[in-house]
């Protein structure tokens, strides 16, 4: 495969960062926007180079960790870009950068590991995958946005009043931004989830078990982040209680995206 679109989405991920901190400190309206504008740039080509891998392969991107985790970084940035742009808030950026940049680059240093074909195959269940991916990324921003809420609730407790805190978004505004990539995300899963029974009905529904551990514990994170979504609205959870939930919740997802789905599952696994 051509490095080259690698090592520009690197680049270009990297002066997004750090233009995104300066921004934070400095408050410069042209910093935060070239910031952005590298940040476009970079999807550009972290798309070609999943596009060019998937090429190289025959397959789908997602056909193994290591490209599952590329697109995760991709579906995040993403994510983010849509969230900033609706928000009008760049700050966060400095904070979720370098997650994207830890997938990019983590997904193309792992060695190759054998992995077993899904049994069940074809767009609608590429689009299933793909869902459930944008899913992990909205559950993500949701728990970077969390940690930044936990974050500036402690510093203003105790009055530790610099210009960066003072240019984080409000603590009103990160709760509203966790509860809408929590929401995105619970409605890409269930989109998702349903394209699911369309291709397994399509294909081998013999080789499907709803009894799969990674079904199992999917509906189970599922339930954790509608309670989130439940508790979050009441005086009693409200703010700091629920963003440490939302970050707990987030744990889960992990170990559901790399721990169940590579040790554990055998009929919902797809790298």
């Amino acid at each position: 495969m051509n490095h080259t679109f690698v090592i520009l989405t690197i680049l270009a991920y990297l002066l997004s960062w750090g233009l995104y901190i300066q921004f934070l400190y400095t408050g410069r309206e042209f910093t935060g926007r070239l910031a952005t504008l590298l940040l476009f740039l970079g999807l550009g080509t972290h798309y070609l180079a999943l596009l060019l891998s998937a090429r190289a392969s025959h397959t789908v991107p997602y056909h193994d960790l290591q490209g599952a985790m590329s697109l995760f970084g991709w579906l995040l940035a993403v994510t983010y870009l849509c969230l900033e742009i609706y928000h009008r808030q760049r700050t966060v950026g400095a904070f979720v950068m370098p997650i994207i940049l830890i997938f990019f680059v983590t997904s193309y240093l792992l060695p190759a590991r054998p992995h077993t074909p899904s049994p069940i195959h074809g767009v609608v269940f590429a689009l299933h995958v793909t869902l459930s991916i944008l899913a992990y990324a909205a559950f993500a921003l949701s728990c970077v946005l969390s940690l930044i809420y936990l974050g500036e609730e402690r510093l203003l407790r105790i009055r530790r009043l610099g210009d960066v805190v003072w240019r984080l978004p409000p603590l009103e505004l990160l709760e509203r931004m966790s509860h809408t990539s929590v929401i995105v995300g619970l409605v890409t899963i269930l989109v998702g989830t349903a394209l699911g029974y369309i291709a397994v009905d399509r294909n081998v529904a013999e080789h499907y078990s709803y009894l799969d551990p990674k079904y199992i514990f999917t509906l189970f994170v599922l339930l954790l982040y509608i309670v989130y979504i439940r508790l979050a609205r009441t005086a009693a959870w409200r703010g700091a209680r629920a963003s440490k939930l939302c970050v707990f919740n987030f744990v889960l997802v992990v170990v559901n995206f790399w721990v169940v789905n590579l040790f554990f599952s055998q009929h919902h696994r797809y790298f």
